[in-house]
């Protein structure tokens, strides 16, 4: 049943600030990594929460610009001859994205194993904590939102942060990062349960924090103080006029470029991937489960990037960071995140200047707060205690993802995690056993193409002149290559003596045996 409306608004609306307050940097970070105009990122923020929100199924993911496109996004910007044809071509993407939800694509991030899902969401809580610990220093080399291990100045995640300690050490930062983080989780556990306060986001007083402690700087000791290029930097328009020239629209003479339909495919796939592992790894963060449909929320994503292309905005993809900032800020519903976009228009359409006096050492301690709960030390004895063929699947997608980027990091963790999934189920599958010539084989689950070796070895060591009972009553599929095999196995059996039987009909599960009896007389 659904929640009455004013209990969820409740909830969604101190939930949309703080996705709100998260997401504006990233959304500036990703455009300006990107080789965009900064406030490209800013509309894909805005049609995310909006537009997908409102077309989504899912409760609590949000939607905007995402790291693990900037290098798809910058290349495609450097290639194609305009930036309005770039733009075309994240419509167009958003055009395959439907069609691939037309055809039940969406279904295929069900197969995703849950040791990858919950490795990429600790992973990106380290990511989260190490990229942000240099804003918190007062070094801004990198862009917000960076997921990537190598960075453009020649550094890398570890560097980085020496080179902050070392070369770029701000007091102010410092300063402002601890007590905003101090703050933080103080009030995760001071939070009162009762009254107004419940209501009050952590990360809105950060940022208050922020702003007013560097003003007080500014007063005690100016050399603490921290300019410009350490603040947010949203475009501010000095007219209606000047705003609405930020948007722009797709150059449609393009439409029979072959680069921009090479760009407009490749988005649309890795967007598609990355929408799809977010949602499902959201779902796991939902304190109430819910499931959210796949091939929709396809449908919903690609709807997003046609009208972000159509008005100049970046590519759209369902991005953990900000969703699990709506889960951790106890959203019940997608009221918050369609809450969350019409705050990024409102602020950046009318108060772009104040928007301008947040510290980015404030923002990193909200992202280092809930990079920690991504990835709490529980995490990680949880998997370990569920076994190897968990632990070693989720530790290798944290170290993959920890060391290249998101996408890489996953495709490297799904190829592991596939790895133990065949080798889990390849593992004994058949069971055999032979006493004074009376033989069994019996499958113990379903037998497929990589239980042909086993069975084959098995047939094999079935002694002359033996009764042999083939018991395949537990499975409910037998693939055509071990049918073959057992069909071969009986067509030579008599001239070694063997009588065979066979128990279980699979005859209209896969593909039917040749005559052998259907029930053993020995075995019964």
């Amino acid at each position: 049943m659904a929640l009455p409306i004013l209990k969820t608004l409740r909830a969604d609306f101190p939930a949309s600030i703080v996705v709100f307050l998260v997401a504006l940097p990233l959304c500036l970070g990703v455009a300006l990594a990107s080789g965009a105009p900064l406030f490209s990122g800013v509309i894909a923020g805005i049609v995310g929460g909006v537009v997908v929100g409102a077309l989504s199924k899912s409760p609590l993911s949000v939607s905007g610009p995402a790291a693990g496109l900037t290098v798809i996004v910058f290349a495609a910007i450097e290639r194609l001859p305009t930036f309005e044809a770039f733009l075309l071509a994240v419509m167009l993407g958003g055009v395959i994205q439907v069609a691939l939800a037309a055809t039940r694509s969406g279904i295929a991030a069900e197969f995703v194993p849950s040791s990858v899902i919950t490795g990429m969401l600790a992973a990106i809580g380290l990511i989260l904590i190490l990229k942000q610990v240099p804003h918190a220093l007062g070094y801004d080399g990198d862009f917000e939102g960076s997921f990537e291990f190598w960075q453009e100045d020649g550094s890398n995640t570890f560097t980085a942060i020496s080179t902050a300690i070392r070369q770029h050490l701000s007091p102010g930062a410092v300063l402002i990062a601890l007590i905003s983080l101090a703050f933080l989780f103080w009030w995760e556990k001071a939070r009162p349960k009762e009254g107004p306060l419940r209501f009050v986001p952590g990360p809105l007083v950060v940022v208050l924090i922020g702003v007013g402690g560097n003003a007080l700087l500014g007063l005690i000791n100016p050399a603490w103080q921290l300019g410009e290029s350490h603040l947010v930097q949203v475009p501010i328009a000095s007219s209606f006029g000047e705003f609405t020239s930020f948007f722009a629209t797709p150059d449609f003479s393009q439409i029979g470029s072959g680069a921009v339909w090479t760009t407009a495919i490749t988005l649309a796939i890795v967007a598609s991937l990355e929408s799809l592992l977010s949602v499902k790894a959201v779902d796991e963060l939902d304190p109430q489960r819910r499931t959210t449909p796949k091939n929709w929320e396809m449908m919903a994503q690609g709807g997003g990037n046609i009208v972000s292309g159509l008005i100049g905005g970046l590519p759209i993809t369902s991005v953990i960071v900000r969703s699990s900032a709506n889960v951790d800020a106890g959203a019940q519903s997608k009221l918050s995140t369609i809450m969350h976009g019409t705050w990024l228009l409102l602020s950046v359409a009318l108060i772009p200047f104040l928007l301008n006096l947040i510290p980015l050492a404030a923002l990193a301690a909200v992202l280092i707060a809930t990079g920690y709960k991504l990835t709490k030390p529980k995490l990680f004895t949880d998997r370990y205690k569920q076994g190897w063929t968990q632990f070693v699947p989720f530790v290798i997608t944290i170290a993959a993802i920890l060391f290249t980027d998101l996408l890489i990091g996953i495709v490297i963790g799904l190829g592991v995690g596939f790895i133990f999934v065949v080798a889990r189920n390849f593992r004994s599958a058949i069971t055999f056993v032979c006493d004074d010539g009376d033989c069994l084989i019996r499958a113990r689950r379903d037998l497929y193409f990589m239980h042909k070796y086993e069975l084959q070895k098995k047939l094999n060591e079935v002694p002359d002149n033996a009764f042999l009972l083939i018991d395949l009553s537990s499975t409910n599929y037998v693939d055509l290559d071990n049918v073959e095999v057992i069909n071969a196995f009986i067509k030579a059996a008599g001239y070694r003596g063997i009588k065979v039987s066979v128990r279980g009909d699979i005859a209209e599960r896969s593909a039917p045996l040749i005559n052998a009896p259907t029930s053993g007389t020995r075995f019964a």
